[in-house]
Parts: structure tokens; C-alpha cells; sequence
């Protein structure tokens, strides 16, 4: 019997304490989680992520035929639900189950530049998300739990919103709506090279080709979320996710001149894209208190944008018509001027790679 006891606890620590989390091992309650991802070649190894999950009600009971799936992403340096969407409301208001993600480089930028490395700029990021989501689809097909799998959704803030649109890019069949609230349309030179007289931000690569922080031409291009030949790709693999963009007008942390053209690309390839630039008149003290980077109330703003599309029972609302990736289980490739970019979905999972010319 002691010896049945022991191999029991072995199990629950292997199976819930690290990255080796199987998929049917969804918690019960609201709970945090750690899953195995794709290995960072800065940090070569196995490498695994938080993942918090949040049910309506608090509860995995309470989830039904009509609850949908929601990645709900965090800013740059933040963690959790920072910067992103309140999960006690967008559970409550949607019905869905919220997913937030310690994707690569949460946390303090600080700290994270002090390890030398440039910032991923939702290429990993993505992928991360993408597993968080992929491990409560197959989670709760294992369990046998009914959920409504055309009712995907991600949206996030700032760095969230940028990785939230990298999530439609590399997953072009899965989403039904995502939101993208004052997040960075591209790695621009000026944002990669920390260029005077930009954007404040400094994402810490190189020009110099014999640096282990270079960014090659290909990397740049795949991190541009309006790239108007992948945004034609994307047309062509019948994406059909609605896209909102909500950015202020006096955002230069994220400068709105970048989210005005990458909307204008969007609309050039024919996607189902609408956005909303806030301008000054907009200003109401309660859903957008600045046209600058922060804006407002962020949830409040996936609500009043994004509930339309979202909510059962509204004249607008979506269901997705088509199977996810993870259920096709096909490639998706972006190529680049020097070489293209693969994203697998051979079991499933996401995982992506990039092959030279």
C-alpha cells in the first residue's frame, strides 16, 4: 500500500509540478499550469511556460456546449493578465475560458536585457500562446468536455496585442476574432536598433552580421504582422477571422503611423479587418482616457469592440466555419527574401522553423 501511495505522488509531481503536463490533465478550478514549449536558441534546452487558465465561474464544471476559447495576453515586461483583459469579466461577459501566458520574456525587461538577448518580437511568443491554447482545445477533447471550438479568440495589450495578431498570422485557420490594443505593428529599424529621435522602445539586435544579436532580413519580415505579401497568404488560406485594431492616434511608444499603415495593408489584401484610432474627441474618462499608449480601460474596450462579434445572440456574432490548425495539421509557410518560415502542425502542436534559401 506505501509503495502504491509513492508511485502515486510521483505521478501527480511529474504529471502537474513541470513541462511534461499532458493535455487531459486540465485543473478543475481556475488554476496556473506549466506546459512544454519549443526550445529558444539564446537559451538552448528544454523550456516549458506558465499558463493560467481562468473558467467562467471559476470552475471547469461550469463550461459548456457554448463556452469558446480566449487567449488573453499581457504587455512587454508583464506577466499574467498585466496590461490585458480583467478574466472575471471577459469569462463572465463572453462566456469563455481566459488564457493568459508567461510566454518568452515575461517579466521585467530589465532583467531580461541584462541576459543579452535581443526581444522575441511574438515569433516565439506566439508559438508559446499558440501551445497554451492548443493544450486547453486537446484538453478538453480529451475529457470529453463539450466546448464551442469555432468560438477562438485572442486579444491582448501593447506587447499582447502584437502577439495576438503573430497568433493569426501563424495560425491563420483558428481564430474567429482577436483584438489588438496599441501593440506593435512591426519590428521597424527604429525599434530594433534603438534608433534616436523613435519610439522609446529598444528590442536589442544588431546590424552587424557577425553578431550573435543580428537580425537577419527574414526575421525582420516575418515579425512585420502587416506584411503585405504574408497578409496575401494569409487572404489566400482563407483566413476569416475578424481583426480589430484600437490605437490611439498619440501613441509614439507604438507609433500610430506603423498600426495606420499595417490597418491600410490589411484592407489592401481583403481581410476582414475594421479599426478604431482614437482621437481626442473619444476621450470619455472611462473607456479612453488618453489617445497616448495606454488608452483606458482595455477590457472595457474588448467589450465594446470585440463584443459584437463575440457575444451569442448579437446581431454580428461569428461562429468559425472552418477547422482549426491544430485539427488540419498542415504546414503554413511565410517566405522571405532570404529564405521562408514553417510552421508545423504535424501533431497537433505548433512548432516553427525557419529553412535558408
Amino acid at each position: 500500500m506505501l509503495k502504491q501511495s509513492i508511485v502515486f505522488i510521483v505521478f501527480i509531481f511529474l504529471g502537474l509540478g513541470g513541462s511534461e503536463l499532458r493535455a487531459a490533465e486540465l485543473p478543475a478550478q481556475n488554476e496556473s499550469v506549466s506546459i512544454k514549449t519549443q526550445e529558444w536558441p539564446f537559451q538552448p534546452g528544454p523550456r516549458s511556460v506558465k499558463v493560467y487558465i481562468y473558467y467562467p465561474g471559476n470552475k471547469l464544471a461550469n463550461v459548456n456546449a457554448e463556452t469558446g476559447l480566449m487567449l488573453n495576453l499581457h504587455n512587454w515586461g508583464g506577466t499574467n493578465t498585466s496590461g490585458a483583459g480583467n478574466p472575471a469579466v471577459l469569462t463572465k461577459e463572453l462566456n469563455v475560458i481566459a488564457i493568459s501566458v508567461d510566454y518568452l520574456q515575461s517579466g521585467s525587461w530589465k532583467n531580461q536585457a541584462a541576459m543579452g538577448a535581443p526581444y522575441d518580437f511574438g515569433y516565439l511568443q506566439a508559438i508559446d500562446a499558440l501551445r497554451a491554447l492548443s493544450f486547453v482545445y486537446h484538453g478538453l477533447q480529451e475529457k470529453n468536455i463539450p466546448f464551442n471550438s469555432q468560438r477562438i479568440y485572442s486579444s491582448g495589450g501593447s506587447g499582447g496585442g502584437n502577439v495576438t495578431l503573430m497568433c493569426n498570422k501563424l495560425a491563420p485557420h483558428t481564430f474567429t476574432c482577436v483584438i489588438d490594443i496599441c501593440g506593435m505593428p512591426r519590428l521597424s529599424d527604429d525599434i530594433a536598433f534603438h534608433l534616436p529621435g523613435g519610439s522609446s522602445l529598444n528590442a536589442r539586435y544588431s546590424q552587424d552580421k557577425n553578431d550573435k544579436n543580428y537580425l537577419a532580413p527574414g526575421a525582420q519580415e516575418i515579425r512585420f504582422v502587416g506584411n503585405p505579401e504574408h497578409l496575401k497568404l494569409m487572404k489566400d488560406r482563407n483566413n476569416a477571422a475578424k481583426i480589430i485594431i484600437i490605437h490611439g492616434t498619440g501613441d509614439t511608444t507604438c507609433p500610430y503611423p506603423d498600426a495606420k499603415q499595417m490597418f491600410q495593408n490589411m484592407k489592401a489584401a481583403q481581410l476582414d479587418v475594421e479599426a478604431k484610432f482614437v482621437t481626442p474627441a473619444d476621450i470619455d474618462n472611462v473607456v479612453f482616457k488618453t489617445t497616448g499608449h495606454s488608452l483606458g480601460d482595455r477590457t472595457q474596450m474588448m467589450i465594446q469592440y470585440g463584443g459584437d462579434y463575440m457575444i451569442p445572440g448579437r446581431p454580428q456574432f461569428r461562429l468559425r466555419k472552418t477547422p482549426t490548425d491544430f485539427e488540419l495539421k498542415q504546414d503554413v509557410i511565410y517566405p522571405t527574401s532570404d529564405g521562408r518560415y514553417v510552421i508545423s502542425y504535424a501533431d497537433g502542436n505548433p512548432t516553427v522553423r525557419f529553412e535558408s534559401k
